[in-house]
């Protein structure tokens, strides 16, 4: 099916977000819950990193009072006070900063320390994005929290425009088989549940544990080796390509070893929920494009259809 930005774009904002009347504001965030604001906010504690960047995309950034660790991007986010790390923060300096919201992150976060806050009376809105078009609806959503509406759509549309065109031009191109690493110790994949299955999918890969049920499961080097993939891409803690990739070559029957169909992207593009993630979505395009013509050259044993 083609993807129709504009559509999706209408879509994910009619049902998810609205103005009450003259003076309140309510979305609905991602687990059904409806936040409701009697004005624009103005002092925003974000969860996640990805959550802060895109609060800076929808034009709000400036009213980020608190964030977690490795709120990084863009630069001006490093200045924002922490607030701890996204999987254990301080619930006591955030009711410090007074925030008007709170933006959480349901995978990310220990959940408890979430619906401590919402017990507490504070206005909290549940971050969960599973798929790419759920970045735009982010933005949106932070924008219209923040009096920022306008800005948030122009980007978000700019941003669904690219994944658009990308989708025009891979997602019917020969699939190959993909095995995607999160983490070497324990190894981590991604499903069809998770955004980077997501990404797979548009740029005509095939996920080889695509069908399980968490959107980030752990798996055994015996079922990777089993399902013989034709690539192997990777990611992990920064922009340093890890050591740890080389190591499937030492598995010489495996196909993504023999064609050399063993990639890294950076994490920060790939593995944040922001629109950086049209970056890390081109270059994986690229890299199974690179895949393909690796298969091609070594011969026939490939999964090209």
């Amino acid at each position: 099916m083609r993807f129709i930005s504009g559509y999706l774009l209408f879509g994910v904002v009619f049902l998810s977000a609205f103005v009450a009347d003259a003076k309140t504001i309510e979305v609905v965030d991602d687990i059904g819950r409806t936040v409701q604001l009697d004005k624009p906010a103005r002092r925003i504690v974000s969860l996640a990193p990805h959550i802060t960047e895109n609060l800076f995309s929808a034009g709000v950034g400036q009213f980020v009072a608190g964030a977690v660790s490795y709120s990084d991007y863009p630069i001006e986010a490093r200045a924002i006070a922490s607030v701890g790390g996204y999987d254990n923060f301080d619930s006591e300096l955030i009711l410090a900063l007074q925030p008007d919201l709170v933006i959480g992150w349901k995978e990310g976060n220990q959940f408890h320390q979430v619906e401590k806050l919402i017990d507490l009376g504070l206005a909290v809105f549940v971050n969960e994005p599973q798929r790419l078009a759920d970045v735009a609806a982010d933005i949106i959503r932070f924008g219209i929290l923040g009096g920022r509406e306008d800005e948030a759509r122009a980007v978000a549309q700019e941003y669904l425009d690219g994944i658009s065109r990308l989708r025009d031009q891979h997602s019917a191109l020969e699939k190959v088989s993909v095995f995607y690493q999160v983490w070497p110790n324990p190894l981590i994949t991604v499903t069809d549940s998770q955004i980077i299955g997501n990404v797979i999918d548009l740029c005509g890969g095939s996920n080889i544990f695509a069908g399980l049920g968490s959107p980030t499961p752990q798996v055994g080097k015996e079922a990777v080796l089993a399902k013989n993939p034709d690539t192997i891409i990777v990611s992990g803690m920064d922009e340093a390509r890890p050591d740890w990739l080389d190591e499937w070559k030492q598995w010489s029957f495996l196909k993504a070893s023999r064609y050399d169909n063993l990639f890294f992207i950076d994490p920060d593009i790939i593995q944040r929920y922001t629109t950086r993630i049209l970056l890390g979505t081109r270059q994986l395009c690229e890299l199974l494009e690179r895949a393909r013509k690796n298969i091609r050259q070594t011969g026939a044993g490939g999964s090209l259809d």
